[in-house]
């Protein structure tokens, strides 16, 4: 460094005391690279323990500490291993790594391995195996434990306790964790596992789909096949012998969690299919209950949460893919984050942190990202007898780390008095009581519970409901069907729809219809419409005199102007054939507009495009024209409608249909409009089907209907995961390619939707018009197929971290003195997200480029020389690359 010649005495002292200073202090420690890349509260420390891709031992998914301290660890397609890891504050945090050989089993062979999850518990390992028997290991998919029986410190006995059907596969059963009081254990599995036979029942065993939506099955294919209840929950005795149901109604949650006062929490999953559909649902943490249903049903057949019949999410996260779940009370952390709920998103690699405060018969939450990396693709986490916590990352064979997180600070000062039951509010006590009464009959339960159907609480209602159905019907039927009070009313239909005989149904009905519907909440509103379904679900349309007055009683409160009651009284009138509902609906078709607080998001789909380049994509190419929710709602209705159409009622419906395939949507959407429409074609008269055919977009659509046919050139592929050493030699010499196809080539790897070329494009990257004649082929490779590791400042992203430490990540397009305004979506650069300065904790420059990397992963060979021969062109097809 040079320094000026002339300084003044001042200047020239302060400069020497600096150079002393710098000299003489302590070198700030390197961080190793894998930890640069996070960000974390001020006070942790982050160590990067061990990578066991580096030595061959896979990518690990499941881990927990055994009574010596030693850490377990689970490949996710091979064997189990143990560490033994240095103590914090250690010269080295290298750990000592041990491949257990279990069983009497052959060299070659693994005697226990391939799981989802790991419980040290009752001196045993409980192995949750998620397999297809093979030549390395024979174990089928279920739940099996492991023993020392000779003390050699070895695992030599196996013993399976139960084995699943349905699976494998990552939707298969996944972790375990030991009940509060020591003496159980819990295990959860994903929506492909059959609920095996249990002994007993908290989640009474009469479930159905429930829903008068017509049906329409993923258009890909996924879990089609699978039926109610979905994914469940389950409490067992240490020798697996007695089993209980606990909940029901997931897609897909891998860990459960208890808190201080022995509530159980979970994470489960989205369906990004389903994105900008009606019925999709993020990935969300629930407040598990004794018999709770969370409303998984396949396709477009889930429930909404706002049904009573089902719980809501205690907070909706966002897109996502779940992995663990767990609790921070043996955490020695700051009493914030020891009482804190933690969630692990794989795809986005975000760990939250969540204070749960006791409301009603649940709880509020508060969230912030506690951790956070790109790539960090989380898998598992436990908090050790150190009382650090350790995480892993890996799954689907990807790179995998070790890692542990300690807090630096004092935390002599720290009074952390864990929550009590008796700081729950009555709610809590309310509903935990009328849990006892879910084990099955049991003398005054009917008594106890009855008051409590028209709680104002949700969790009180479910609650009370439970405890009625596990009593016996002639102790409660009549009782219900006497019942004046609409909202317990609703709660007494709902479980005789589900318990009673079809010659109940219309006695049900009649006491349905003698509530003042007008007069009720918007709550109570959409109880009573939900109840009516699910009678209707159950036992079918009434007929004659009933029917009829039953569709005059709905018809006169048809459209009610709200949206979750439309929904719900629209699938209700078309089931019915009433006369109004086809026009009504299309009147709704045509006008309704979303809620823009329905299922509001922690984490907003916009702020996570730049956090996983792969996900990315997808979610900026659907942000930028979202379909209308309520809208397609309606049109999935009308799908299914056998009656009441005109030529004009078909002309009004087919034209939306059309119209509706301009939307972005998951890789579903395409197909479920496809399905709605072709529903609706089987009802046209014969010698109409080919003009509303055409009308409703066939021509538009693929064979299958699952995407849209373009005019574009596509690539053929097969493509593969480009590296710059692999494409190299492929471009160095480029004679001869093809012009067109180039081009094509340019807009399909969507080079074109960001940067221009001569004048057309996009504007949110670099001209490439002067690409080829100021960088070499290697540069623009390198530059495209790992565009983060240089980022040029005029087009880097910044990551605003806000005073609650959510941070929101864009492009900086302008500011003024009150706001920062963001462009988040490449795809949509002119929606700006506004961000008011004074909420802005400090913003820095993010090292994950707004250009996504794997863009010409579609290509193959050729195609990738004739886009590089386009880019070095300048868009010239005079230019020697094509002669």
């Amino acid at each position: 460094m040079r320094y000026p010649l002339f300084l003044n005495k001042a200047t020239a002292f302060a400069l020497l005391m600096t150079i002393i200073m710098a000299c003489g202090s302590e070198p700030e420690e390197e961080k190793h690279p894998k930890v640069k890349k996070l960000k974390f509260p001020d006070g942790f420390k982050v160590e990067h323990l061990y990578s066991p891709g580096e030595n061959d031992q896979g990518s690990w998914v499941a881990m927990a500490f055994d009574d010596k301290g030693r850490l377990l660890t689970a490949d996710q397609y091979g064997a189990i291993y143990r560490l033994e890891i240095p103590e914090i504050g250690a010269d080295s945090v290298a750990p000592k790594v041990e491949k257990l050989k279990i069983g009497p089993n052959e060299e070659d062979k693994l005697g226990m391995g391939y799981a989802q999850g790991l419980l040290y518990a009752f001196n045993s390992v409980y192995v949750m195996v998620n397999n297809n028997p093979n030549e390395q290991f024979d174990k089928s998919t279920g739940i099996y434990r492991i023993q020392d029986t000779n003390g050699d410190d070895q695992y030599d006995k196996i013993t399976t306790i139960r084995t699943f059907t349905g699976g494998p596969g990552e939707h298969g059963p996944h972790s375990m964790i030991l009940s509060p009081d020591g003496e159980s254990i819990y295990l959860v599995a994903g929506n492909h596992v059959d609920v095996p036979e249990m002994d007993h029942y908290r989640v009474p065993k009469v479930w159905e789909d429930d829903n008068l939506l017509p049906e329409i099955k993923d258009p890909r294919g996924h879990a089609n096949n699978r039926g109610a209840p979905g994914g469940w929950i389950a409490k067992i005795d240490p020798e697996g012998k007695e089993w209980e149901l606990f909940s029901v109604g997931y897609r897909n949650a891998f860990d459960i969690a208890f808190n201080e006062v022995g509530d159980m929490f979970t994470y489960d999953s989205d369906m990004e299919w389903d994105f900008g559909m009606p019925w999709y649902r993020p990935t969300r943490i629930n407040h598990v209950t004794s018999g709770s249903e969370f409303g998984w049903r396949t396709g477009n057949r889930k429930w909404s949460p706002s049904y009573t019949d089902n719980l809501p999410a205690i907070l909706n996260i966002g897109q996502g893919s779940p992995t663990n779940v767990m609790y921070g009370m043996d955490a020695k952390f700051p009493a914030k984050y020891r009482q804190a709920l933690y969630a692990f998103d794989w795809s986005f690699g975000i760990i939250y942190a969540m204070q749960l405060t006791p409301e009603g018969g649940t709880y509020k939450v508060t969230a912030e990202e506690f951790i956070s990396g790109s790539p960090l693709p989380l898998t598992d986490g436990v908090f050790g007898p150190d009382g650090a916590m350790y995480f892993m990352t890996g799954g689907r064979r990807l790179e995998s780390d070790l890692y542990r997180v300690h807090f630096t600070g004092d935390l002599s000062g720290e009074d952390v008095t864990p929550m009590q039951e008796s700081d729950l509010p009555d709610e809590h006590h309310i509903r935990r009581k009328l849990e006892k009464y879910h084990s099955g009959p049991q003398e005054g339960a009917v008594d106890e519970a009855w008051p409590h159907l028209s709680h104002k609480d949700r969790f009180v209602q479910f609650a009370a409901r439970i405890a009625i159905e596990h009593q016996p019907l002639s102790a409660w039927q009549a009782r219900a069907l006497q019942e004046r009070n609409p909202r317990a009313l609703a709660q007494a239909a709902i479980a005789l729809a589900r318990h009673a005989g079809s010659g109940q149904r219309n006695s049900i009905l009649q006491a349905m219809m003698e509530v003042d519907f007008e007069s009720l909440s918007e709550e109570d509103k959409l109880n009573h419409v939900r109840a009516i379904e699910v009678i209707l679900a159950r036992h079918g349309n009434p007929s004659g005199q009933m029917r009829n007055r039953l569709i005059s009683y709905l018809d006169d409160q048809f459209p009610s102007n709200l949206n979750s009651v439309d929904r719900v009284m629209g699938k209700v009138m078309v089931h019915l054939e009433a006369p109004t509902a086809v026009p009504k609906l299309l009147a709704m078709l045509e006008t309704a507009e979303d809620d823009p607080n329905y299922q509001k998001t922690f984490t907003s789909s916009s702020d996570l495009i730049m956090r996983n380049p792969q996900y990315g994509l997808d979610i900026a190419n659907m942000l930028s024209n979202v379909p209308p929710a309520q809208q397609t709602y309606y049109a999935t209705i009308l799908g299914g409608a056998k009656a009441g159409w005109s030529d004009e009622y078909y002309e009004k419906y087919f034209s939306w249909i059309n119209d509706a395939f301009q939307y972005k949507g998951g890789r579903s959407y395409v197909g479920f409009i496809d399905r709605s429409r072709k529903m609706a074609l089987a009802t046209v008269p014969e010698n109409k089907f080919d003009y509303y055919n055409t009308l409703s977009g066939a021509e538009r659509l693929s064979g299958s209907g699952n995407d849209l046919r373009t005019a574009e050139v596509e690539p053929e592929g097969p493509g593969r995961r480009w590296t710059v050493e692999e494409a190299m030699p492929l471009v160095e010499d480029l004679h001869e390619r093809d012009f067109k196809r180039g081009e094509a080539m340019y807009a399909a790897t969507l080079c074109l939707s960001c940067h221009s070329m001569k004048g057309e494009g996009g504007a949110v990257g670099p001209d490439l018009t002067q690409l080829g004649t100021r960088f070499s082929k290697r540069d623009i490779l390198e530059s495209t197929i790992n565009p983060s590791d240089v980022i040029s400042d005029q087009y880097a992203a910044t990551v605003f971290t806000l005073k609650d430490d959510k941070s929101i990540v864009g492009r900086l397009i302008s500011e003024d003195s009150d706001n920062y305004y963001v462009s988040q979506n490449p795809f949509d650069p002119e929606n700006l997200r506004e961000i008011p300065k004074d909420q802005v904790k400090n913003t820095t420059y993010s090292d994950v480029s707004v250009m996504l990397p794997g863009l010409v992963n579609r290509l193959n060979e050729e195609e990738l020389k004739d886009l590089m021969a386009y880019l070095v062109s300048g868009a010239n097809p005079e230019h020697e690359v094509f002669q």
